[in-house]
């Protein structure tokens, strides 16, 4: 395994309750307080039925996601730094995660997915998870990351259509879909191929 997955493997125990970031919205929610963390085991079946929740309906979505993450944290090599939940008044009302992959040679994570209970949509929530989530992974070394989204809203957290970069992306999916940010300097000197984990396909099948 790669020494630097490896060493925020065996972080300590405690470090999964302490908060990373901690927001009040203000607007149209002057009282909504949310708390972003570490994901702990007891917090699985609860991320399982909010994914669900968050995806029921949406369109271009196959109802795997909630399944999806729970693959994903089988894998070996899964990060549990990189798995974060928002927590509101004690309730869990988002949950993003991040997951080992590979550009060319280069080790790079891929985002996904980001979930949202539905009647906290539209609160920052999201937002705050996916800044969350980049900053863990610039603590943990890495440079790069990889998605298949919206085109008209990862770009405001910095991603750029891959092919510009000379990244390829074999899944098929509209060009403008396939993004990547790049975490610092570092990830612009990737090229090469995406290879997504196979636990992150639909079904979990190559």
């Amino acid at each position: 395994m790669d020494r630097m997955w490896e060493k925020r493997m065996n972080q300590p125990a405690d470090a999964q309750s302490a908060p990373l970031h901690q927001t009040r919205r203000g607007g149209l929610w002057p009282s909504v307080v949310f708390t972003i963390r570490q994901e702990a085991p007891a917090d699985y079946a609860t991320v399982y039925a909010l994914t669900k929740a968050a995806f029921l309906g949406t369109e271009h979505c196959d109802g795997d996601e909630q399944d999806m993450v729970e693959r994903l944290r089988e894998k070996e090599g899964f990060i549990p730094a990189l798995s974060l939940v928002a927590e509101q008044n004690g309730q869990l009302v988002g949950h993003i995660l991040f997951t080992p992959m590979t550009v060319g040679e280069h080790p790079a994570l891929c985002l996904g997915p980001v979930s949202v209970l539905p009647e906290f949509q539209g609160q920052g929530i999201g937002s705050a998870l996916i800044h969350a989530g980049h900053n863990a992974a610039r603590r943990l070394g890495f440079f790069l990351c990889v998605l298949l989204g919206h085109e008209t809203y990862y770009p405001r957290f910095g991603y750029e259509q891959a092919s510009t970069h000379g990244i390829t992306i074999p899944i098929d999916a509209p060009d403008k879909c396939k993004m990547v940010m790049f975490l610092d300097e570092h990830g612009r000197c990737v090229r090469g191929e995406a290879v997504f984990p196979k636990e992150h396909l639909p079904g979990g099948l190559e």
